[in-house]
């Protein structure tokens, strides 16, 4: 009975609310409009079709009825085709892949690809993954060999106290054997499972198969058509529990596998349609309508939108218009744009809307609470869009939220707020901000809480889509336009909630269709009215910047927009006809307006003076309402909205704003509006409780708003806890002459009243020349400084990257496929630029592509996505529009860079084929610049300097120093043209903190430096020719193919040359190239070289010819020598270091060539016996015992390749696989392969490290690709 009780108590209504919008009681009087016959498209993360909820519609249709993944992450490059051989086709991860016999395949021809399935994980879930797999294939097992190696190397330490040769190598055994464990602990890094991929046409559609045994057997997995004409899905594995789906394009050269990137997409989809038969309570709010499921979020990217993907959704959009047609968009993700009258996907975005009538939704963002903070949508070119607030109701506090009292309904605290920049309202409604429904299966969960205004634009969507099923039922017209002017014209007014944050007010879906059932004829049903204020074209009349007039005058043009008719004679007769009388009325005093507007299908243009004498400081709302002179009721056919915002003046005394005992209820918002003066270049807020409430939840927020800049470009957005036992205190940038809006506000969770402290204090020490680029070359370089109140100055500059300039290798323009065609017929062309570079050092690179960074909205190209691979094609990361989030960890190497930039005009891609791109490179450590108050110190450099401080503002020449070349010497660094990095002028810690400057030191190209001890010998011309046709010679012999006239040229040189020994050495290289793929030893079977007793010994002899010239004790005995004193010592330097490497490799070659007959272990082919075996054993260990005179190659930092090859082989005939693993890991260093990755697998396999050849032979996959990874 209790439990009863408590089930009936629960409000589970409010768990995915509907009644504050009136939801419930339009579907109680309309059960049949519950969204039936609309469609409703949502450009999110991508939707799960097995999530709860998502099944059916009310009426018993598929609910997701279309899945794309329009980011390109799930696309498979299956262009390559192959044929079965006895019921097997070889997939490209090198598997053998067993063909069922229940397929059916008419052509029998299989497309191939592979798939590396993080790709398709969101990142929470490759987080579990790794874990789940870590646990279970790696922690036990690890341990487990990494405790037997410790005990080999405790019993060997143990059991010897004198240890001769044998011993040191058996212990260096296991000492790397421990070592190389540890290591694979600390690096380890699991890169996942790849998948081969198999697509074929079974006669009436495509099909593919995804082999997620990893072990070839099709037939246990599942056989998927494409989804838009069967609607399958399938889970990856049980382990992940991610339902996939696929697409096919480019006539089978592309599958698309449709996964998720994150959860919210499929949280968005439950509030806007889910339908539970069983629960109603849960329901979405439009249970009967269906779903398209469109990705724009990019996986590569964590979940962030592309210009590909947005681009690719509309053009699927328009297209589906003919089969599918969608009534609704739902968009709850966007950006801060810097402006938004101009932008490629915004005008596609407009389009989608004008053109085809469709209701497009978004949410307004989730960054206030300062105002202006609204993102991009709906802040585009035109107020097509509908923005969504978020708002939170009593009942949801309770159910969602589990609070402990109700508060009165109010919008969310980090609401995004209007107006938009440039003037409009930004927010148009406001709807329910918070639910707890479904998410996908990956999740492992049946549903979550998630808050923000992209849960109240599903909300908004859904009420939309139940008020067009019932439009359409009834056959009653509308337009997109009107649905807009209609949800704001019969919101809720909240009384206690900003006008900035809840728009219109709250949607209520019963009054709103009612309206558009009684006014369904009305003439501006079809037009939308564009406003423009001048002198800028804005959206809105918004003054917030102070200025010295009083009254400001500004025109104001409204001209008709129709919405699109395929019905030419009907638009041309709509247009002539339209004429309306309108009634203009405000109820602001200070705006001055004209009563009346009479207004055809023509611009319209009329002025209005705002009177801001006497207004207080503060925010001031209003707006121009215009009317139906014949049907007032009907609300406003359009509004004009006006933002004043009246800044305080600081008391000069102090440049300090004290509030002192300012009582903070639950979410209470104090807004605060400063006129900063002109050389104040930092702010710092204080705050301190006067009362013991504990730990009290606020958020601060100071933004100033600059022209053509988003409000996050100068602004502190904090959450923070204030209590009585501290002050919080908080610097951030300010700029003169502007504006300063201040934010405290106390978190809507927050119950209680708190009473507060806080002030905000201005300082500044502005340089003449924000911005500093020095030349190396320059000298000096000056400039000054202002203080604005006498702050204490201390200069420091701090230089924290190199920047490396690269050029595009390899540039090319060509048409993409058909799903980049918009239509009808706009076809979209791809520029491809390849940038390659080398790492000397290890460091953190971020690229960046200066002429289209930091704009993806307002961008006139639509896509600039970058990816970076190492040499062997596997990827290691990329990019999109905001660099700043994207950097990347790299060892040394070689690298390449691939970016993709789309337009539909190729000419404007053509004038980008040779676009530099940067690469920010992390320096090792912090290089700073020395910084003196005189002109003379800065060039003697000899004393610290010292900056006096002043009562009052005071100007200050500064002289920065060049850089010391011991500081950055540049063959110890990575290719850099300049350095990066802050100057900051403060000695104060907060002004640090807040008030720095770029600083840019371009690098002189440094030089070859002549040496003092080179002696030049006098030379005949004649001389020098031939010495140098002999370099030549030389050097060509090691570049030509093994053949006759090779052969030739070697003996001919011989002759002439018997004394000069890297003759032979190139000679080897000639017929027996250096590398892993014929260098490296077998160490499970037999060596695959079938190796002839002549070529043998003519290796061998050749070897023998180089050592036998070089005299080992004389070479031994010079590098001895600690200073050559003599007057040739760099020409003797170089001779015998040259002598000294060429000794070496003939040295290890030799060594490789006796392990290699000795692992042959048999007689030769057609030849006599081989050496014995305590012959060749003989041979190597005398060979190890010179080259230990020379090198040591336990030593790190011994790089050469020979040495390591011949350790390796050394290490391999005598069975020490922990020291073969180390020289295997340090050849990979240098210059990783494939060959010598499966050759580290197989000592793993052979030391009985299961665990660790399952690790490996994963990661091989992904780390040598057959090919690049596609856009």
């Amino acid at each position: 009975m209790t439990d009863n009780v408590l089930e009936s108590d629960y409000p589970v209504w409010a768990l995915l609310p509907k009644r504050e919008t009136g939801v419930n009681n339009f579907l109680e009087k309309y059960p049949e409009y519950d969204g039936r016959g609309i469609i409703i498209a949502i450009f999110d993360s991508g939707v799960d079709p097995g999530a709860p909820g998502l099944q059916r519609t009310s009426d018993g249709k598929i609910k997701v009825i279309e899945r794309f993944d329009c980011s390109g992450c799930g696309d498979v490059d299956t262009s390559i085709t192959v044929t079965p051989r006895d019921g097997f086709i070889i997939g490209l991860s090198g598997k053998k892949l067993k063909i069922p016999e229940t397929w059916t395949n008419p052509t029998n021809n299989y497309r191939i690809g592979v798939k590396r399935v993080f790709d398709l994980y969101p990142e929470n879930l490759r987080e579990r993954y790794m874990k789940e797999n870590k646990e279970a294939n790696w922690n036990n097992q690890h341990k487990a060999a990494l405790a037997q190696a410790n005990l080999s190397l405790s019993k060997l330490d143990s059991s010897s106290t004198d240890f001769g040769e044998f011993q040191k190598l058996a212990k260096e055994d296991c000492e790397n054997t421990v070592e190389i464990l540890n290591n694979f602990e600390k690096k380890y890094n699991d890169l996942g499972p790849v998948y081969d991929c198999v697509l074929f046409h079974d006669g009436t559609k495509w099909v593919a198969c995804v082999d997620t045994t990893e072990k070839g057997n099709l037939g246990e997995c599942t056989l998927l058509g494409e989804y838009s004409i069967t609607h399958e899905y399938a889970r990856l594995t049980d382990m992940d529990s991610l339902n996939y789906s696929i697409n096919v394009h480019n006539g089978g050269n592309i599958l698309e596998l449709v996964g998720l990137c994150s959860s919210h997409g499929t949280h968005v989809a439950s509030i806007a349609s889910a339908y539970f038969p069983d629960e109603p309570h849960l329901n979405g709010i439009a249970p009967g309508a269906q779903l398209v499921s469109l990705t724009i979020g990019d996986g590569r990217l964590g979940s962030m939108e592309t210009g590909t993907a947005l681009v690719r959704a509309m053009i699927k959009v328009m297209e589906l218009q003919e089969t599918n047609p969608i009534h609704v968009i739902n968009m709850s993700y966007g950006e801060h744009a810097h402006w938004s009258n101009s932008g490629r996907i915004g005008e596609l975005m407009n389009e989608v809307v004008n053109k085809y009538g469709i209701v497009w939704v978004a949410s307004v963002g989730n960054h206030g609470p300062a105002l202006s903070t609204i993102g991009t949508p709906p802040d585009i070119s035109q107020e097509t869009i509908i923005g969504v607030g978020a708002y939170v109701s009593p009942e949801m506090m309770i159910a969602e939220y589990s609070m402990r009292q109700k508060l009165p309904g109010t919008s969310y605290t980090w609401s995004s707020r209007g107006p938009t920049i440039e003037g409009g309202f930004g927010v148009s409604v406001c709807a329910p901000g918070g639910a707890i429904t479904s998410v996908p299966h990956f999740t492992l969960t049946n549903s979550q809480l998630m808050s923000g205004t992209s849960m109240a634009s599903p909300h908004v969507a859904g009420a939309v889509g139940i008020m067009l099923s019932g439009l359409k039922q009834r056959g009653v017209p509308y337009s997109s336009y009107n649905i807009k002017r209609v949800l704001e014209n019969t919101a809720l007014k909240l009384a206690d909630v900003e006008c900035q944050a809840q728009g219109r007010g709250l949607v209520q879906v019963d009054k709103c269709f009612e309206h558009l059932i009684t006014y369904s004829s009305a003439q501006e049903r079809d037009v939308r009215f564009h406003i423009s204020c001048s002198p800028n074209n804005t959206k809105g009349i918004y003054i917030r910047n102070k200025l010295r007039s009083n009254n400001i005058e500004a025109c104001i043009t409204i001209e008709p927009f129709f919405q699109y008719s395929k019905d030419v004679h009907k638009s041309t007769t709509r247009k002539l006809l339209f004429n309306m009388k309108l009634t203009l009325k405000c109820k602001a005093r200070y705006v001055d307006h004209p009563s009346y507007l009479d207004l055809s299908n023509i611009p319209r243009s009329f002025c209005v003076k705002i009177d801001m004498m006497g207004l207080p400081v503060g925010v001031h709302s209003t707006s121009i309402d215009a009317y139906d002179a014949t049907c007032v009721e009907k609300g406003p056919v359009f509004r004009i909205p006006i933002t004043v915002i009246q800044a305080q003046e600081i008391a000069e005394s102090t440049y300090t704003a004290s509030f002192y005992n300012i009582s903070f209820p639950s979410n209470t918002v104090k807004r605060h509006f400063f006129g900063v003066p002109d050389r104040v270049t930092w702010a710092v807020i204080k705050l301190k409780s006067r009362n013991s409430h504990p730990n009290a939840h606020f958020i601060v927020h100071c933004m100033q708003i600059l022209p053509k800049h988003s409000c996050r470009t100068l602004e502190l957005n904090k959450h923070i806890t204030i209590s009585s036992n501290n002050d919080c205190n908080h610097s951030f940038p300010v700029k003169g002459s502007l504006v300063l809006e201040v934010v405290v506000a106390k978190f809507w969770t927050n119950i209680g009243e708190v009473v507060i402290d806080y002030e905000i204090s201005f300082y500044g020490i502005k340089p003449s020349q924000p911005n500093i680029t020095m030349l190396a070359s320059d000298g000096i370089y000056s400039l000054e400084v202002t203080s604005f109140r006498g702050e204490e100055i201390l200069p420091s500059i701090t230089l924290r990257n190199s920047v490396q300039v690269l050029k595009p290798t390899e540039s090319k323009t060509a048409p993409l496929t058909n799903r980049d065609v918009i239509p009808p017929s706009k076809q979209i062309y791809e520029l491809n630029l390849t940038y390659v570079f080398h790492l000397k050092k290890a460091t953190e690179v971020c690229p960046i592509n200066p002429l289209l960074s930091d704009v993806l909205y307002e961008s006139e190209f639509e896509s600039q996505l970058w990816m970076l691979f190492d040499y062997n094609k596997q990827f290691l990361g990329c990019g999109d529009a905001y660099p700043s989030k994207y950097s990347i960890k790299l060892s040394k190497g070689d690298y390449a860079i691939k970016m993709h930039i789309r337009h539909d005009i190729k000419g404007y891609l053509d004038k980008l084929a040779d676009m530099p791109l940067l690469l920010n490179q992390k320096l090792p450590n912090i290089i700073t610049l020395d910084m003196y108050s005189s002109y003379s110190q800065a060039i003697i450099g000899d004393k610290k300097p010292i900056f006096s401080q002043t009562l009052s503002s005071s100007t200050v020449p500064l002289y920065i120093a060049p850089l010391l070349s011991s500081k950055f010497i540049p063959k110890n660094h990575n290719t850099a043209q300049y350095l990066t990095g802050y100057v900051t002028y403060a000695k104060d810690e907060l002004g640090k903190r807040a008030d720095f400057y770029p600083v840019k030191y371009i690098l002189c190209e440094s030089g070859k430096k002549y040496s003092g001890n080179k002696v030049v010998k006098d030379k005949s011309k004649f001389e020098e020719f031939k010495d140098t046709l002999k370099e030549l010679k030389i050097q060509w012999v090691s570049k030509l193919e093994p053949q006759t006239t090779t052969d030739e040229l070697y003996n001919d040189l011989l002759k002439e040359h018997p004394e000069c020994i890297e003759m032979h050495t190139a000679y080897l290289q000639c017929i027996d190239p250096f590398g892993p793929k014929t260098q490296l030893p077998s160490i499970i079977k037999a060596h695959s070289t079938t190796l002839m007793k002549p070529t043998v010994k003519k290796f061998i002899t050749i070897c023998d010819q180089v050592l036998n010239q070089v005299d080992q004790e004389k070479l031994l005995a010079y590098f001895s020598i600690k200073v050559d004193l003599r007057r040739d010592a760099f020409e003797i330097k170089a001779r015998m270091e040259h002598q000294r490497t060429t000794f070496i490799e003939a040295l290890c070659r030799k060594g490789i060539y006796l392990c290699s007959l000795l692992e042959m272990g048999h007689i030769m082919k057609g030849e006599a016996e081989l050496p014995s075996g305590d012959d060749l054993i003989a041979g190597i260990s005398e060979i190890w015992h010179v080259l230990l005179k020379f090198i040591d190659p336990v030593d790190s930092k011994v790089t050469n390749m020979f040495v390591l090859y011949f350790a390796l082989w050394h290490s391999v005939t005598k069975k020490q696989y922990g020291r073969a693993l180390k020289y295997l890991m340090r050849i990979q260093e240098e210059k990783s392969s494939k060959d010598i990755e499966e050759r580290i697998v197989d000592v793993c396999r052979m030391s009985c490290w299961n665990h660790l050849v399952l690790y490996l032979q994963r990661n091989i996959l992904s780390k040598f690709p057959t090919a690049f990874k596609p856009f």
